[in-house]
């Protein structure tokens, strides 16, 4: 059976129309970046722009250059602490909620 739209097409949908999900992608982000997996946490964070606002807006908002933020929210990125602060601000401030962030227990 063939997909009738992409993964990533199906996640902005659910972001726009679902704020309970937005926040839950965000506080997994948070949660994921202070746990020890940035890669993934920055994958997910470069969804919730792509499904909010888009690159061009983040770079205004952050007075970052689009094309730095793109790279920052790579699979390879390397965002600095206060890169990365602004990005979560941001995004936090375009939901209109809050971050919470969980500690796994080992």
């Amino acid at each position: 059976m063939a997909l009738t739209r992409s993964f990533k097409e199906t996640v902005v949908q659910r972001v726009q129309s679902d704020a309970s999900f937005a926040q839950a992608l965000l506080d997994e982000a948070a949660t994921l970046f202070l746990n020890g997996e940035p890669e993934t946490a920055r994958l997910i964070l470069r969804d919730l722009v792509n499904a909010t606002m888009g690159f061009e807006q983040l770079a205004t908002l952050t007075a970052k250059p689009s094309k730095s933020l793109h790279r920052m929210l790579s699979p390879a990125g390397n965002p600095s602490m206060d890169n990365l602060a602004a990005i979560f601000r941001v995004v936090r401030d375009r939901l209109r909620v809050n971050v919470e962030a969980h500690s796994v227990s080992a």
